[in-house]
C-alpha cells in the first residue's frame, strides 16, 4: 500500500485502486515498463542514466538481490493477511499477470520457460507473449498489424528473432518487424504485470491461467 503527498489518499499496489482518502475508488493506469536484466538493458538504451544509490543502499542490494532470487524459486507460503487463497498454485509461483477488456490470465514464469512464444486470444484480442531465456525479459503485444491477426514463432532458441506464418516476415522480441513485407509495423504493446501467485489470486477472483501443457495439446 502507498499514500499520494497531494491527497494523502492511500493505494492498494496490486490493483493499482485507492482505498481510501479523498480519491477513493479511482485507479491509476499502469504505465508500460520492461523488465529484464542491465546487460540487454544497456544493449538496447547504451546511453541510459543510472540512479545513484542513497547512502547506504547499496550495501544492502546483495541481500535484497538474494530475497528476490529466494522468491523466484516458487517456495513458501503468503504472507499473514491474505484473504483469499487460491490453490491452484503455490502461494509464491512467480507469474506475469495479464488485464485485456476484462478478462485478467496468469501465465507463470516455468511456463513460459517451457515454450518461450503464446499465441493466444484473451478478451477477443490475439495475444502475443515472449519470454527470452538469455535476459529473463518477457514482452507482450496485440497480434495484430493492419487488421490481420498473426501467429508468431521463435526462430532461434533464444527467442530474440521472431517470424509469423502469414507473411513470413521477422520481428523481433519487441514487436518491430525487421524484415519481409510488414517491415516496419509496430505491434501494440501490452502491459505484463509481474506479481507473485497470492497477490495475483487475492485480487483477480477466478482468474484464468495458462498451461504449457494445454498449449502442446493438438
Amino acid at each position: 500500500m502507498f499514500r499520494d503527498r497531494e491527497t494523502g489518499t492511500r493505494w492498494q499496489l496490486s490493483n493499482l485502486e485507492a482505498i481510501s482518502g479523498p480519491l477513493r475508488g479511482q485507479h491509476l493506469r499502469p504505465y508500460p515498463f520492461l523488465m529484464t536484466n542491465w546487460r540487454e538493458w544497456l544493449r538496447l538504451h547504451p546511453d541510459t542514466l543510472v540512479l545513484k544509490p542513497l547512502p547506504g543502499y547499496a550495501d544492502r542490494i546483495a541481500a535484497k538481490n538474494a530475497i528476490t532470487l529466494q522468491g523466484f524459486s516458487g517456495e513458501g507460503d503468503a504472507p499473514d493477511g491474505v484473504l483469499r487463497h487460491d490453490d491452484r498454485l503455490k502461494p509464491k509461483v512467480m507469474i506475469l499477470g495479464l488485464n485485456l477488456n476484462g478478462v485478467s490470465k496468469a501465465y507463470p514464469l516455468p511456463a513460459l520457460k517451457e515454450v518461450l512464444v503464446v499465441n493466444e486470444k484473451i478478451g477477443g484480442e490475439p495475444v502475443l507473449i515472449v519470454y527470452q531465456p538469455t535476459s529473463e525479459t518477457t514482452t507482450a503485444f496485440v497480434g495484430r498489424v493492419k487488421g490481420k491477426t498473426l501467429t508468431f514463432k521463435a526462430v532461434n532458441a533464444g527467442a530474440t528473432e521472431l517470424a509469423d506464418q502469414e507473411t513470413h516476415s521477422r520481428w523481433d522480441p519487441y514487436g518491430n518487424c525487421v524484415s519481409g513485407p510488414l517491415r516496419g509495423s509496430q505491434l501494440q504493446t501490452l502491459i505484463l504485470e509481474p506479481e507473485f501467485w497470492f497477490s495475483w489470486s487475492e485480487f483477480h477472483p477466478g482468474t484464468a491461467i495458462y498451461s504449457a501443457s494445454a498449449a502442446h495439446k493438438p
